[in-house]
């Protein structure tokens, strides 16, 4: 029962830590099937066009970058809810809060990378029928990356915005409660 107490409703660390988990892995797993997708174009095409490799690559790992970015904003929310050195700095409804922006950030950055992967690969099948489009083939993919961009800053900003220097400060539910039973003198 101290656990929950502790982390769940005195403090918002572990409503913070379930969105950051939850974010990871939704862009982790994400990003594993669309480089699956776009790897399983680009084993064929190098099949038939062996010099081409090093644009398939290219292609191939675009949609791994969404795993990376929820790296990020998992690392943002363990750093500013004071995971990382041991400070609990958030309470428990920025807690909530922050899980929420993990869990949105994390399916934002888990249907980009399916939808990269599926156009790199779109790409990749035009790259091997003509070959001097590589460089414009990389532009689809490159343009469905934008919203997990998006999504990484909006993130970002959310977290910083929730939890600035000097702004938005923890405090105990005891002693909020203290102030509104406590009847003034």
């Amino acid at each position: 029962m101290d656990f929950m107490h502790l982390y769940f409703l005195e403090t918002g660390l572990g409503w913070a830590a379930i969105g950051g988990i939850l974010c990871v892995m939704f862009g982790g797993v994400g990003s594993a099937k669309g480089i699956r997708i776009a790897a399983a174009e680009a084993v064929g095409a190098i099949s038939e066009k062996p010099e081409l490799f090093g644009k398939f690559l290219v292609l191939t790992a675009l949609p791994g970058t969404q795993g990376f970015y929820a790296f990020i904003i998992m690392f943002m929310i363990a750093l500013k809810g004071g995971i990382l050195d041991n400070k609990v700095a958030i309470s428990p409804l920025v807690g909530v809060v922050m899980m929420f922006i993990g869990i949105a950030a994390g399916i934002v950055e888990w249907r980009s990378a399916i939808s990269q992967g599926e156009v790199s690969a779109a790409s990749i099948n035009l790259t091997t029928k003509r070959p001097e489009e590589g460089g414009r083939a990389i532009l689809f993919p490159v343009l469905v990356e934008t919203y997990a961009v998006v999504a990484l800053l909006a993130a970002l900003l959310m977290i910083f915005w929730l939890t600035p220097d000097g702004g938005v400060q923890y405090q105990p539910v005891e002693s909020i409660f203290k102030q509104v039973i406590t009847p003034a003198p």
